[in-house]
């Protein structure tokens, strides 16, 4: 079955979410870019736990047939990007999250909200 981007989109937070990465964020960018539909975003506490991260989404979402076009930054672990093509996974350490601040440099996108528990 294919999910629709929203759905895989969400599937991919899901994911970040079970492997304990903070302050998940979904921006609907389709309005506003041609780079992406969608932008998840998210931090992890240290440079081992992003790569973790990148690794699990990679891992789980090859195996449902999807696997990143592209993907950038893993060996530095601050700043790992996942193209998927309608969706852009970022995937950052909390220091480097806070000086790029993506959400607030798109800050027109239209925020999705996950309903995770704190």
């Amino acid at each position: 079955m294919d999910l629709s981007t929203k759905e895989f989109a969400l599937e991919a937070a899901s994911l970040l979410n079970e492997k304990k990465a903070l302050d998940i964020i979904l921006l609907e960018m389709g309005q506003i870019t041609l780079i992406a539909d969608y932008f998840l975003i998210c931090s992890g506490m240290s440079k081992v736990q992003t790569r973790a991260l990148s690794d699990y989404l990679e891992e789980s979402l090859s195996a449902q047939g999807r696997p990143p076009l592209r993907l950038e930054g893993y060996q530095e672990g601050n700043w790992i990007l996942h193209d998927y093509g309608e969706l852009v996974v970022h995937i950052f350490f909390t220091e480097e999250r806070s000086f790029y601040k993506l959400e607030r440099l798109w800050g027109k996108a239209e925020t999705i909200d996950l309903h995770y528990p704190e």
